[in-house]
């Protein structure tokens, strides 16, 4: 028994050695093109034979009239904090009223909300495109930008299953207390459950931010060609144009790298509350 569970365990570790190289394989090949020194897109070999800081340096000092990468790293930034601001208001208000009132439909509310939560949200593009037309969102690159908060923050609160799990694992006596204390409901969610909350709510700012961060179909429809006020995820995609790619193809992959810091940066320094929220809610 020892020998064939030392064999299934064996190669229960060698199979997730191999897939743990395969996933990153593609990041390294990014990180190591990002400093090869040599121009061009298409080369015959992987290992870079001259290595430069220059596609780093040129991202922030080489942009051009069409290529102005810190411009749509600011726009990115901006879109991306107003969204998570929003949407985790949102995600953490539907939670506790799912969580903690009881109300007709409020079943058949869970049960719909799960079935929409299954379809992905660019089955509504065109819809959401002429509804922000209409209402005059799409005149300038500045209410574009407005456009995509509205459009990330509005149906964020349909990912509320997580974070209602999490609340659902706090005590309701907690609330009754604060209710005869003279709390209203408010107060309790604001002043008793939310400081309670740092796991999962640490959980929703992440997720609430990953998704305008990296978000490039519903960015493309609403901001067109409007290049000035493009995020970054169209701009890098903008930099494998046929008439750019040759002289940033490089540079694409530096810039890959520098986006994928701030969500490096953001995972570390949240990892043990990340975790704990997730865990926190798989158990409620």
């Amino acid at each position: 028994m020892k020998t064939k569970r030392f064999i299934v365990n064996s190669a229960c570790h060698i199979l997730l050695a191999f897939l743990s190289f395969i996933w990153v394989l593609p990041i390294f090949y990014v990180i190591l093109t990002s400093f090869r020194k040599e121009g061009g897109s298409y080369k015959s070999y992987i290992w870079p034979k001259e290595y430069t800081l220059d596609n780093y340096i040129n991202l922030f000092h080489g942009g051009g009239t069409n290529i102005d990468f810190v411009r749509w790293f600011t726009n990115t930034l901006v879109i991306a904090i107003f969204s998570t601001l929003i949407s985790a208001f949102f995600v953490l208000c539907v939670s506790y009223v799912m969580s903690r009132l009881k109300f007709k439909m409020r079943k058949k509310f869970l049960n719909i909300a799960l079935i929409l939560g299954m379809f992905p949200g660019f089955m509504s593009m065109v819809a959401v495109y002429y509804i922000l037309k209409g209402l005059g969102f799409l005149e300038t690159g500045v209410l574009k930008q407005v456009a995509l908060v509205i459009v990330y923050s509005a149906g964020s609160g349909l990912g509320f299953y997580m974070a209602k799990g999490f609340f659902d694992m706090i005590p309701k006596t907690i609330d009754e207390a604060a209710y005869i204390d003279g709390a209203t409901k408010w107060d309790t969610f604001i002043h008793i459950t939310i400081p309670m909350s740092k796991p999962i709510i640490t959980y929703t700012l992440i997720t609430s931010f990953m998704g305008p961060w990296v978000d490039y179909i519903f960015a493309k429809v609403i901001m067109g060609n409007d290049t000035k006020y493009y995020t970054i995820a169209i701009g890098l995609w903008t930099m494998l144009e046929k008439e750019y790619v040759e002289y940033y193809y490089t540079q694409f992959y530096a810039g890959c790298v520098i986006i994928s810091i701030p969500l490096l940066i953001l995972f570390l320094l949240t990892q043990s509350c990340y975790v704990e929220g997730v865990s926190g809610a798989v158990k409620g």
